[in-house]
């Protein structure tokens, strides 16, 4: 039985993405999470947990609940938490003055009447009025929802979402698993409000709705584009607590099969449509592609190459031989320092003598590998994004040659939309590395095409290095064959800093779990300090650029990368101990749960979503803004902090592009990157990189991702750490293959 606790939240002692640890006025403390909105908006208010009382070892008799509700006044939490444009001691005067029904009625109808009241000027009630409409359907979805125990917050999500849709409630009625395709509300949460309205375990709907989260999460999440069908029912099991209903899933299955939101391939796999429809036209694409003769170019290639002040390599040589005898489609793949790009330039010159320059394009999935393969070949280079959104009322892209590089990245259904705007006559060059990382999303394209030949491949493995002294690219190269680098020798590109436990494994046998997790603790302390260490080596060179407005080369001269983001050396952590370095005294900052926002603050975009934004130029003059997608992963700095309208202004230099932020929106669309996750690095170059390395990030470590990360360092790479937990992640291959489409075909 769970018992009830009532009280008021007195101090907030610990938070995190939403768990907290919490003091009542009246002592007790409590732990739980509480997602519905920032959680220090429900400091000071009375509430209604319920749970079961426990020993925290820290913080000693803690009620852990289940389940939270805020008891007040549902009006004034409204106006004062959701409304914009009211203050707490405006709410109450008004809600005292008028009462609940009357002050409804004027917000209504006679909203104009709110000028008489001290604080409130035409801007202001401009603010409120539409802020007023914009949740006036609030209160219908309260009342509809309410005897169903929603929370506030999970009622504001489904009412911002829902804004535009016409008679809500009967949707919700007829389905609540249309709630899941609202942003932050999984399967879970729209099934167990489900539930409560009394929908059945063996519903179809719920059915049909479990299987598509299933499917996601093993596609979009893992990486997979099909998934075996007993992988799927017994997901399907697990999530819905049964055992025994194949029968219910296949009769669901053909349904989708029907619709054609589902395909099913032979050895009974299933993929989701549209990475079905990606992946099957790559692969007829490339096949098609690469049969093509895109007629020679030069009569003497060697004549060709001797005046180009590039000097090439055997293996080098023949990716430009292939394209010279006339192939429409190349695969240039290559491991760091192996000369990409030397070879993409001659590639592009060679083309240059049938093409015109302005018919050549280059793209990449990131602003600052667009901008480097501009830099080292001099044709002109977009985001693929850009280029989609540029031309997307035409048919095909106007070029006759387009080279995509860091094509390691590009998850299938953004390369099915690539390739089907490239004319069928243009060349098309793929550049990458397949010892990176594979793409965040669904599929592994280049890793596919290279394992099953569908196209005309070249493999540059040999290494060109500057000097003696420089030993990234050869240390990287190590790490992807698996071969422990000569990692302590003295380097000028490369450092490793060695904080490891003294006699670790001698002792590791004779301490408690305790007494062991406070040595790690301590170690990991270390590895901070050390780390510490270098950014105030490097943080006058930082500021000297940011102090000349060289706002890129501020981003991107010094990096910490990180595999995880939880724990000491995570990068949560991290951003709070490096802020409080790169940003100590900022003259304005935005506190939003548990984390601060300051003015002049490093961040990163952590959504695809579209966004009010403006070119950097017509923010500058003035301009209407216009709404841009902005992707996860962009990096910016955060110039301006308008404390009036709740905003916060963010420049891309990379995309270059300003991007307006609701405070209301920090904690989901923004974080902090002087820490950033290797993960979210995929395709950056920095000057410095900095990496910790643990045993507590074990579980994460692999050949694969520790190379993605040393390549990231153009100038300097540092490793910080211990040498156990790095000789062994150089060891430990990547074997985790995606199940693929172009696999399968």
């Amino acid at each position: 039985m769970s018992d009830t606790l009532i009280g008021q939240i007195d101090k907030i002692l610990f938070e995190d993405e939403g768990f907290f640890i919490a003091v009542l006025k009246s002592g007790e403390k409590v732990s739980g999470s509480y997602y519905e909105s920032e959680v220090s908006h429900i400091k000071g208010s009375a509430i209604t947990l319920k749970g079961y009382w426990e020993e925290h070892k820290k913080y000693g008799k803690t009620f852990k609940f289940e389940s939270i509700k805020v008891n007040q006044n549902q009006l004034f939490f409204f106006l004062n938490k959701i409304v914009k444009g009211f203050t707490k001691q405006l709410s109450a005067e008004l809600i005292e003055h008028f009462g609940n029904e009357k002050l409804i009625e004027i917000l209504d109808n006679d909203i104009e009447k709110l000028l008489e009241f001290n604080g409130i000027k035409e801007k202001r009630l401009k603010k409120i009025q539409e802020s007023w409409k914009k949740f006036r359907s609030m209160r219908k979805l309260g009342e509809f929802l309410s005897p169903y125990d929603v929370s506030q917050a999970l009622l504001i999500t489904i009412s911002t979402a829902m804004k535009d849709v016409d008679e809500p409630c009967t949707k919700i009625k007829n389905n609540p698993y249309i709630l899941t395709s609202i942003n932050s509300i999984g399967f879970k949460r729209a099934d167990e409000l489900a539930l409560k309205m009394g929908v059945t375990p063996e519903n179809d709907n719920r059915i049909s709705s479990a299987m598509d989260y299933v499917l996601m999460n093993y596609c979009e999440q893992q990486g997979n584009s099909c998934v075996a069908k007993d992988i799927l029912f017994a997901g399907l099991n697990e999530l819905l607590g049964f055992s025994d209903k194949n029968h219910l899933y296949e009769v669901a299955l053909i349904e989708r099969v029907s619709e054609q939101s589902i395909v099913i391939m032979k050895n009974s796999r299933v993929s989701p449509a549209r990475l079905y429809d990606s992946e099957k036209y790559l692969y007829d694409t490339f096949k098609e592609r690469a049969k093509k003769d895109s007629g020679g170019l030069v009569g003497n290639l060697d004549e060709f190459l001797k005046e180009s002040e590039l000097q090439l390599g055997e293996q080098q040589k023949e990716a430009v031989q292939k394209i010279n005898e006339g192939a429409s489609l190349l695969f240039l793949v290559g491991y760091a320092g192996t000369g990409k790009s030397t070879t993409s330039k001659t590639i592009l010159d060679l083309l240059n003598t049938r093409y015109d320059a302005k018919e050549i394009m280059t793209c990449a999935l990131s602003g600052i590998a667009s901008q480097r393969i501009a830099d080292t070949t001099g044709y002109e280079s977009a985001t693929i994004q850009s280029l989609l959104v540029k031309f997307e009322d035409r048919d095909h892209f106007p070029f006759s040659v387009v080279l995509i590089d860091e094509a390691s990245m590009i998850n299938s259904s953004l390369f099915a939309r690539l390739v089907r705007k490239i004319s069928n006559k243009a060349v098309l060059i793929v550049v990458g590395d397949d010892a990176q990382l594979p793409p965040i999303g669904a599929g592994n394209i280049l890793s596919d095409v290279l394992e099953l030949k569908l196209a005309p491949i070249v493999k540059l493995t040999k290494i060109y290095r500057q000097s003696e002294d420089q030993a990234i690219t050869l240390i990287a190269n190590d790490i992807r064959k698996g071969i422990v680098p000569e990692y302590r020798m003295q380097y000028e590109d490369f450092e490793f800093i060695d904080v490891s436990m003294a006699n670790y494994y001698a002792v590791k046998n004779q301490l408690s779990q305790n007494e062991l997790q406070d040595m790690r603790e301590d170690n990991a302390s270390q590895i901070v300090t050390q780390i510490v260490h270098k950014v105030v080596e490097s943080i006058e060179k930082a500021r000297y650029r940011l102090s000349n407005k060289q706002i890129k080369e501020y981003l991107n001269y010094f990096q910490v990368i990180t595999p995880m983001k939880g724990g000491t050396l995570g990068s949560n952590n991290l951003n709070i101990v490096l802020q409080e370095y790169f940003n100590p005294n900022p003259k304005k900052c935005v506190k939003k749960g548990g984390s601060e926002f300051r003015l002049m603050d490093k961040v990163v975009h952590t959504k695809n979503e579209n966004m009010t934004s403006w070119s950097t130029d017509g923010f500058k003059s003035g301009e209407e803004s216009s709404q841009r997608r902005i992707f996860n992963g962009m990096s910016g700095l955060l110039f301006k902090i308008e404390e009036e309208d709740e905003q916060v202004f963010v420049f891309y230099p990379n995309e270059d592009v300003v991007v307006v932020y609701e405070y209301e929106e920090l904690k989901s669309h923004l974080m902090l990157s002087y820490a950033l996750t290797i993960h979210k690095v995929q395709g950056m170059e920095y000057d410095i990189v900095v990496i910790p390395m643990s045993f507590s990030h074990f579980i994460m470590h692999n050949t694969k991702l520790i190379y993605t990360a040393v390549t990231r360092a153009k100038h300097k790479c540092i490793l910080i750490g211990e040498s156990g937990a790095f000789e062994s992640a150089c060891k430990k291959f990547e074997v985790t293959r995606r199940d693929t489409v172009l696999l399968e075909l």
